[in-house]
């Protein structure tokens, strides 16, 4: 075993980077067995540096991440601060002074993916992020590596948390999504603005991410068709019961049937209470990964927090240093079949729409027309009148996402349809 350290700079000491520091320290010997010698912390670049932070020396801490980056006998910077600057310049500054980087940095690898691995590539440094993505669940590597040889189809999956802690409690205890999300802020799942996660941002750039791996193209945020649980309502949840089914927050990366693009969605679903990702509960993530030679594989796990996603840091420490400790990098940037991503219109599913109309003789021919005249076959219709008003639920065949908005286009223009209360895609089946 090598004797000189190797030695680590830490970017962040939040939750997840006081986790990281405080494995480094009591895993010690065990890391240094794994990688074939000893790891050390170098330095921690942190906003608030009167803040006390235990099992860590106040000697390396320092509110210059820069200087920290730009010392020269790093070895592996660990960037765990997130947001797109000054995490960029700092990451591209660590690889042009020798320095390999772990990041868990989504929104940034999800917008700048392509100019990172180049900088990577240019200065012979590698760039992991298995934390960027789900957490402790391995995922980024087996699809960077142990599929590199399949090819994969399809990616489909919860990989946010909070989202799916929200619409669990709104489909086991009836609360509506103002409690719900109450609760999941209360027990500490909800930032005090959750908007990254209830409107789908958080899910958008991991989906961006897998599906970059995935299909071995560029994918980015703007990209990804994007929608949050918002306007998810109890009765949603009520009505996808009445049909066997659940709601979930899923992100969804595939390849076209003629393997000429790929799409990338995040958008609540129905899915069968007999599909796996039904069952997954509380703040918990879970991913299936579709490819030709291995075919479905599933991988679940909690996605989020301080220990899981050390977890995932230190696992690519590991992979970096045994990399540096042999003189060569891991894989980089693989992006050779430049496919486009076809825009949401073109996505073929299932829809369950719900409209108030007035309950009289009549209506649900109209509503039928509707649908046949925009090219959309409808699979069941329930109805349900009182007092002159009624509730049409209606699920669809699959049909191209833009003939379902033509269709609810045309349906809110008929006079006996009062609105469009709910429209859910079904997925899963």
């Amino acid at each position: 075993m090598r004797t000189r350290p190797l030695k680590v700079a830490l970017l962040g000491c939040g939750v997840v980077g006081s986790e990281v520091a405080r494995i480094m320290t009591t895993h010690a010997d065990d890391l240094a067995a794994r990688i074939g010698a000893p790891v050390e912390l170098a330095g921690v670049a942190v906003r608030r540096p009167s803040k006390v932070r235990e099992g860590i020396d106040p000697a390396l801490i320092t509110t210059d991440a820069t200087a920290l980056v730009e010392r020269g006998d790093i070895d592996v910077v660990v960037e765990v601060i997130g947001g797109i600057e000054p995490a960029r310049t700092l990451i591209t500054t660590a690889f042009e002074n020798g320095a390999s980087v772990v990041s868990a940095n989504k929104a940034l690898l999800a917008e700048d993916s392509a100019a990172l691995h180049a900088a990577a590539e240019k200065y012979g440094r590698d760039l992991y992020y298995e934390a960027a993505v789900a957490g402790a669940i391995p995922l980024v590597r087996p699809l960077r590596e142990s599929l590199a040889g399949d090819k994969v189809n399809r990616v489909l999956g919860i990989v946010n948390g909070t989202t799916n802690f929200i619409l669990d409690k709104m489909d086991t205890s009836g609360a509506g999504y103002s409690e719900a999300l109450d609760e999941a802020t209360a027990l500490g799942y909800a930032e005090a603005d959750p908007t990254a996660d209830v409107e789908g941002f958080d899910a958008a750039a991991k989906a961006a991410i897998l599906a970059g791996i995935a299909f071995h193209t560029r994918v980015k945020i703007g990209d990804v068709h994007r929608e949050g649980i918002t306007e998810v309502t109890a009765a949603d949840i009520a009505s996808a019961r009445r049909m066997g089914c659940t709601v979930k927050l899923l992100a969804i990366c595939e390849r076209a049937a003629d393997g000429a693009s790929v799409t990338a969605r995040v958008h609540p679903a129905m899915i069968p209470l007999s599909h796996p990702l039904a069952s997954v509960r509380e703040a918990y993530n879970a991913v299936f990964v579709e490819a030709e030679a291995a075919g479905q594989l599933m991988f679940y796990g909690p996605g989020a927090g301080g220990s899981p996603t050390a977890s995932a840091v230190l696992g690519d420490l590991v992979a970096v240093c045994r990399n540096k400790l042999g003189e060569a990098t891991g894989p980089g940037e693989s992006a050779y079949t430049r496919l486009p991503v076809s825009p949401m219109g073109e996505v073929v599913t299932r829809y369950h729409i719900s409209l108030d109309v007035a309950d009289k003789p009549g209506v649900l021919a109209q509503v039928a027309t509707v649908f046949a005249e925009q090219g959309v076959s409808i699979d069941t219709v329930r109805q349900q009148g009182k007092d002159g008003e009624a509730s049409l639920v209606v699920v669809t065949h699959r049909a191209p996402d833009a003939a379902l908005s033509g269709t609810v286009e045309a349906l809110r223009k008929l006079d006996t349809v009062r609105g469009v209360a709910s429209i859910m895609r079904v997925e899963g089946e």
